[in-house]
C-alpha cells in the first residue's frame, strides 16, 4: 500500500470533492483528523486528506492517477464540475493526460497511458 497525505482547507469539502465527483472510494483505515480515499482504478495507493490544521501554510500538492480513458475522465469531471486546470493533450510520449484542481488547490492529474 502507498500512502500519499495531502493538505486539505476543509476536511468534509475535500471529501465530498474526492467521493462524489471523483468517484474515490473511502477507506475507514486513516487516523483522526484525517480522510483516506482510494482512486478505484489504483486501490492500492491511499490518499489520506488531512485536517487542515494540520499543515497550516503548506503549498498545495500534486497527485497522478492512472485512467484507462482519459478524454472520458475529463468529460465526467468537467460535466461534475471540476475545476479544469488542462484539457486532454498526448504527450510525445504516447501518453494522453488532463489536469484538475481540488477545493483546496491540490493539482490532480490523470494519465492514461501509452496502449501497446
Amino acid at each position: 500500500m502507498t500512502d500519499v497525505r495531502l493538505a486539505v482547507h476543509d476536511l468534509d469539502e475535500a471529501l465530498r470533492f474526492y467521493r462524489d465527483v471523483l468517484g474515490f472510494q473511502v477507506r475507514d483505515d486513516a487516523g483522526p483528523g484525517e480522510v483516506g480515499v482510494s482512486p478505484p482504478s489504483q486501490p492500492d495507493l491511499r490518499i489520506i486528506l488531512e485536517d487542515p490544521g494540520a499543515h497550516r501554510g503548506v503549498a498545495p500538492g500534486r497527485l497522478v492517477v492512472v485512467t484507462g480513458d482519459c478524454d472520458a475522465t475529463f468529460e465526467r469531471l468537467e460535466a461534475a464540475g471540476a475545476d479544469v486546470m488542462q484539457e486532454p493533450i498526448s504527450r510525445p510520449s504516447g501518453v494522453r493526460d488532463c489536469a484538475f484542481s481540488d477545493p483546496s488547490g491540490n493539482l490532480l492529474r490523470f494519465t492514461q497511458p501509452r496502449r501497446p
